[in-house]
């Protein structure tokens, strides 16, 4: 299957995936799973619903390579399942087929059932939670479609923050039930419903998986510590960065462009679609009201606020793709939709080749490339290689196709992609993404005995050292990290190193005798040796906001 090919072929990379795998991996090895750790600091950007679902992977395979990814190719295929069935409840087992293939040629689904990255369970459990209520909504009453779209709504807040953002479908959902009779279809109608109490009942059960042992815990605590973590998680990385985002900065518009290009090829179809679904949204179906009205309200809610991330408008995409499913049948049929996608594998196709072509012949973005990741020379022309040969399968597929089955045509080039990306080209990236070669190269250069301290790390880099390890904080400012480091080092200069961010060994080493690493994460890294130490030398002070780090997510 091309959604699992290469599970177990490359360890956790940047952006994220190291950074739950370390919380995962100190829960399985401290037994503590109520509250996550990053190293020696408590963990408060996210709740650990995700990171138990590794720790749990991890406990049943025993591979790490495996288990960081397990939870992710899981929700994947449960969502396929669930937005075919919802598909075909709405309407039938064909439509539905089209729903299920029709977001599994999306490339964002593809991207994100590949990566160990929070996003792809938490769309598993709104599509969850759209499927219960789409079921007590549109195809009801349905008590038991109810609670488990309540509950599972419940479950994605406690993944992520927003994972209540399915409950925004009973705003079209009332709007539709307050429309004048005569603009409404009889074939849309439902019975009146009763949510109250059952539904906010099931969310809260859902949210109290976590955030009620984890208040007990607080509130029966004096620890400083987990009362700061408490009102970090609970309302700094929640309303305050909703309202006044920190990171990611982007303009109002920036959504459009995520579904100019991640939603590909679906959204070369918005020309044909969006009209289709206006027709029937004014003749009364209620299906396509509910459906694409809260596609739009999400986008709304992301587009407000400042901070905005592409995966952020991630948990829309299946229903996009169900409200698009019952219009498929009869755009496949048209002749222009049929070139366009068409095209679109053909585009892909000589994109891929023509990057591969272009660094094989020495062009200077391939070297840029090499000497930013870090990447060999062999290395980098296998990986250029690959991009060739998918570019050329691609144009063979699109050549056997033809117009008339474009449609496979797109399918098939998703399983390409996926199982190239899988089995060929991250393995290839991962020694040098992962960080596990400038680890292993640090632990051989200083011997392994030697004890290593860790400065202005990142997660890959504690993930991956062998051998004993201090760290002497992550949020920390890196400049209280390498006054601390310092003093440490000097403690037993003969057996003790730091790897350190080039930038911030400065103060109070020698720096001819500094050993500079490979570049990666787009990074200086060096060693500092403990014969380096200036002794009786003060480094500066802390001058930066601790709270505030450059690779905060």
């Amino acid at each position: 299957m091309a959604l699992g090919a290469g599970l177990g072929l490359r360890d956790p990379s940047p952006p994220d995936e190291p950074r739950f795998v370390l919380a995962a991996r100190q829960m399985v090895e401290s037994g503590q799973w109520l509250i996550p750790h990053r190293g020696s600091e408590l963990y408060a950007h996210k709740p650990p619903l995700f990171m138990w679902l590794q720790a749990s992977a991890y406990q049943v395979v025993e591979d790490w390579q495996i288990a960081f990814l397990l939870p992710s190719l899981l929700a994947a295929l449960g969502t396929l399942w669930l937005t075919w069935d919802l598909t075909r409840r709405l309407w039938n087992r064909r439509i539905a087929n089209h729903a299920a293939f029709a977001l599994f040629a999306t490339l964002q689904f593809g991207l994100q059932a590949k990566r160990g990255q929070i996003d792809m369970v938490l769309v598993f459990w709104t599509t969850v939670s759209l499927w219960g209520l789409a079921r007590h909504l549109l195809c009801g009453p349905n008590r038991n479609g109810l609670l488990v779209g309540g509950f599972a709504a419940g479950l994605g807040t406690v993944t992520k923050g927003v994972g209540f953002l399915p409950l925004l479908m009973l705003l079209p959902w009332w709007l539709d039930r307050r429309m004048d009779d005569a603009t409404v279809g009889n074939d849309a109608r439902v019975p009146a419903v009763r949510l109250w109490p059952w539904l906010p009942a099931a969310f809260l059960a859902g949210v109290a998986v976590w955030l009620l042992p984890m208040l007990v815990t607080v509130l029966g605590s004096d620890n400083p510590e987990l009362h700061r973590y408490a009102s970090e998680i609970l309302f700094r990385q929640t309303g305050t960065r909703y309202v006044e985002s920190w990171h990611h900065v982007r303009p109002f518009w920036y959504y459009l462009q995520v579904i100019a290009t991640l939603w590909l090829p679906g959204a070369l179809l918005l020309p044909w679609l969006a009209p289709a679904w206006w027709r029937r949204i004014r003749r009364g179906d209620r299906r396509t009201l509910c459906l694409v009205g809260w596609v739009v309200l999400v986008l709304v809610f992301f587009s407000v606020s400042p901070g905005k991330r592409e995966v952020y408008l991630f948990p829309a995409l299946p229903a996009m793709c169900i409200a698009a499913a019952p219009l498929l049948p009869g755009l496949l049929r048209r002749a222009g939709v049929r070139y366009v996608l068409l095209g679109y594998v053909v585009a892909l196709g000589l994109a891929l080749a023509g990057l591969g072509a272009s660094g094989l012949a020495g062009a200077a973005w391939a070297a840029r490339i090499a000497a930013d990741r870090s990447l060999s020379e062999p290395v980098m022309q296998t990986l250029l290689t690959w991009l060739v040969v998918l570019g050329g399968g691609l144009l063979l597929l699109a050549g056997w196709a033809r117009p008339r089955r474009a449609a496979t045509a797109v399918v098939g080039a998703s399983v390409l992609v996926w199982t190239f990306y899988g089995l060929a080209l991250a393995p290839n990236l991962d020694a040098s993404s992962s960080a596990r070669k400038l680890m292993h190269d640090v632990r051989t250069r200083i011997g392994s005995d030697a004890e290593l301290g860790l400065v202005a790390w990142r997660e890959q880099h504690l993930l991956q050292a062998q051998g004993p390890v201090r760290e002497f904080g992550f949020e920390r400012d890196f400049q209280a990290q390498w006054r601390d480091a310092l003093a440490w080092l000097a403690q037993a200069p003969e057996d003790r190193w730091l790897f350190a961010l080039k930038d911030v060994a400065r103060d109070c080493v020698d720096p001819e005798q500094l050993i500079e690493l490979e570049r990666t994460s787009r990074r200086d890294w060096v060693l500092v040796p403990g014969a380096a130490h200036v002794p009786g030398c003060v480094p500066r002070a802390a001058t930066v906001n601790p709270l505030i780090r450059m690779d905060e997510p």
